[in-house]
C-alpha cells in the first residue's frame, strides 16, 4: 500500500473522530450563547473564510445559476436545518445520547433509499452492516435511554420533533449532493453553501433567541474549533467521501460517531461508560465494517 492509499484509507476515521467532536461542542457551548446565534456566528465565519480562499486562489463562482441553486439547497438541508435542528434540540433539554439515536437512523434512511433515488446496490453483507451497526448504537445507548422517565419524554416532544427533521434534513441534502454536485469546485461549493446555512438559522435566531452571545475564552475556543476544524476540515473529508464513493457508504459513518462521542466525553468531561456500553460500540464497529465492505 502506497502513501496516497493510505492516506485515503485513514480519510474515514478522521471524518468521524473530528465530527464527534461536534456533540461535545454543542454541550460545552449551552452555557455561553443560544444555539441557533452560536451557529449563525459559526457559518457566517466559516462562509467568509471559505469564499476568501477560493477567491484567492483562482476558485470563482460557478457559471451555471442551477448549480448555484444546488449548492445552497444542501447546505441549507446539511448545515442549517440539520445543525441547527440538532443543537436547538440538546439545547432544549434532548440528552445528547437521545439527540444521537435520531441523527443516527440517518445511515438506515440512506440505506433503504438509496437503491431507489441513485440507483445503488445494497449487497446482503452490507444490509447486514447497516442493520448491525443500528443494533449495536441502540444497545450502546440504552443505559441512557433508560434513565429517561415519561414525564422527561413528555416535555420534550417538541425538540423531538425538530431533531427528527434535522435527521431528515441531513440524509435529503447528502443525496441532493451526490446527486447534483458531483462536479465544481469543492471550495466554491462549500462557502455557497455557508451562506445558505447561516441565511437559515439567522433569521431564526432573530425570531426566537435574545442573541445570547457572551464573550468568554470558553467560547471563543469552541467557536475556532467549530469553524476551522468542524465547518471547514470535517465538512471537506464528508463532501469528499460523498463525491469519491456511494452514499450509502459515507452516511453508514454516522454510526461511529455517537460510540466515539462518548469516548471522548467519556476522556474529556467525565462522563462513566458502562460495559454494555462497550459492547455496544464493538457490534457498532461490526456493523460498520460490514457495511462499508466492498463485498
Amino acid at each position: 500500500m502506497n502513501a496516497r492509499s493510505l492516506g485515503l484509507g485513514l480519510i474515514p476515521a478522521l471524518f468521524v473522530f473530528l465530527w464527534s467532536t461536534g456533540w461535545v461542542a454543542a454541550r460545552y457551548v449551552t452555557p455561553y450563547a443560544d444555539p441557533l446565534t452560536f451557529l449563525a456566528v459559526r457559518f457566517g465565519l466559516a462562509a467568509v473564510l471559505i469564499g476568501t480562499y477560493a477567491l484567492t486562489f483562482g476558485a470563482g463562482l460557478p457559471r451555471d445559476p442551477r448549480f448555484i441553486l444546488h449548492a445552497l439547497i444542501t447546505g441549507a438541508l446539511l448545515h442549517g436545518l440539520y445543525l441547527g435542528g440538532v443543537w436547538w434540540a440538546i439545547a432544549h433539554g434532548i440528552p445528547a445520547g437521545l439527540s444521537a439515536l435520531i441523527a443516527s437512523v440517518q445511515p438506515l434512511l440512506t440505506a433503504l433509499l438509496a437503491p431507489r433515488l441513485l440507483g445503488e446496490m445494497l449487497t446482503t453483507r452490507r444490509k447486514l452492516g447497516v442493520a448491525l451497526g443500528f443494533i449495536g448504537l441502540v444497545i450502546a445507548l440504552s443505559p441512557k435511554l433508560a434513565g429517561l422517565g415519561s414525564d422527561h419524554v413528555a416535555g420534550v416532544l417538541g425538540p423531538l420533533a425538530v431533531n427528527l427533521v434535522g435527521m431528515v434534513a441531513v440524509t435529503a441534502g447528502t443525496f441532493w449532493q451526490k446527486r447534483f454536485l458531483q462536479g465544481g469546485d469543492l471550495r466554491t461549493i462549500a462557502a455557497l453553501q455557508y451562506c445558505a446555512a447561516f441565511a437559515t438559522v439567522a433569521p431564526l435566531a432573530l425570531a426566537t433567541e435574545s442573541l445570547r452571545f457572551e464573550p468568554t475564552p470558553e467560547l471563543f475556543f469552541a467557536l475556532a474549533w467549530s469553524v476551522l476544524v468542524l465547518s471547514i476540515l470535517t465538512i471537506a473529508l464528508y463532501l469528499f467521501l460523498i463525491r469519491r464513493g456511494e452514499v450509502s457508504r459515507a452516511a453508514v459513518l454516522i454510526y461511529l460517531v455517537p460510540p466515539v462521542s462518548a469516548l471522548q466525553a467519556w476522556a474529556l468531561i467525565g462522563e462513566m461508560l458502562t460495559p454494555i456500553q462497550f459492547a455496544g460500540m464493538a457490534v457498532t464497529v461490526a456493523g460498520v465494517a460490514l457495511a462499508s465492505s466492498r463485498g
